[in-house]
């Protein structure tokens, strides 16, 4: 069921990085064009300078189901400023002429079937991206998306669920390069105030099917959370609580300062404390 991809990411790579330095690493996600292009590109920049190892750059939507109200709110703003899949592929074409982070598109499926799975894969690589995440895209229904994407070199990245059965994690694992996304509750995407208890059984269970580093998010949003998670898995994914920032700022440079100053925070938990992969024994 797998297709390997035999090319070294900037994912790969920067996980290696992580692992060699017994430090967790931490995913910022965010809505791309919200509430623009040029400004997403300004807070990418932003989180990079301040320790992000990997930035997903979500693809909005209009209906992401998958999505808490932060996000989804994030998603119309962006729409309704006019950003599309085709410009946030040139979004990282720009990234790219300053920035090397690792870049995962998180995506629905619709906008990447409506532009081509051939032509949205060649783009993605051409442009610089590191990888492919896509929310509503199940194992068996990916094969010719994963031999496609593989073949320019992109990481694919699938989620596991709390609900997943072992038999389905395997399956999950066996489609997946870069990491495993872990999802660490059952229901949307939103900042929450603890994680769940089962959390370490959970992971336990996916590290048994595959070697692959694991993030998990849904939920993570505060610094102890990413302490907690350090000597539990190899990254902890933000994301609501960094488009709430933006949502909350007045103007792009108070969003890119707000975002800066939440990720160094983060980051300084995966460094410290718990989060020392040392203490995972």
């Amino acid at each position: 069921m797998t297709t390997a991809n035999t090319k070294t990411t900037r994912i790969s790579k920067r996980f290696a990085e992580l692992r060699a330095r017994g430090e967790m690493g931490v995913v910022a996600y965010i809505t791309a064009g919200d509430p623009s292009l040029d400004a997403t590109l300004r807070y990418v920049l932003a989180l990079a300078e301040a320790g992000a190892d990997v930035i997903e750059l979500g693809v909005p939507f209009s209906d992401p189901v998958a999505d808490g109200p932060t996000i989804q709110r994030a998603s119309d703003r962006a729409l309704r400023g006019g950003a599309t899949l085709a410009g946030v592929l040139d979004l990282v074409r720009r990234i790219r002429q300053t920035c090397e982070v690792p870049l995962v598109l998180f995506s629905y499926y619709n906008p990447i079937l409506q532009m081509g799975l051939d032509k949205f894969a060649e783009a993605a690589a051409t442009a610089g991206a590191d990888g492919v995440l896509v929310t509503d895209l199940t194992p068996e229904e990916s094969v010719d998306y994963r031999r496609i994407l593989a073949a320019r070199g992109l990481d694919t990245i699938f989620l596991a669920a709390p609900t997943s059965t072992d038999e389905r994690l395997a399956k999950i694992a066996a489609c997946s390069t870069g990491f495993l996304y872990l999802i660490s509750r059952t229901g949307v995407t939103g900042a929450q105030e603890a994680l769940p208890e089962d959390l370490p059984a959970l992971v336990r269970r996916l590290r048994a099917v595959s070697p692959l580093p694991i993030a998990i998010g849904f939920g993570v949003s505060l610094p102890g959370h990413v302490s907690v998670l350090g000597g539990l898995v190899d990254a902890a994914v933000v994301g609501s609580a960094l488009v709430s920032e933006i949502e909350k700022a007045a103007t792009p440079e108070a969003a890119a300062a707000a975002l800066s100053g939440r990720l160094r925070t983060l980051k300084e938990a995966a460094r410290r404390g718990l989060s020392r992969r040392e203490n995972a024994s």
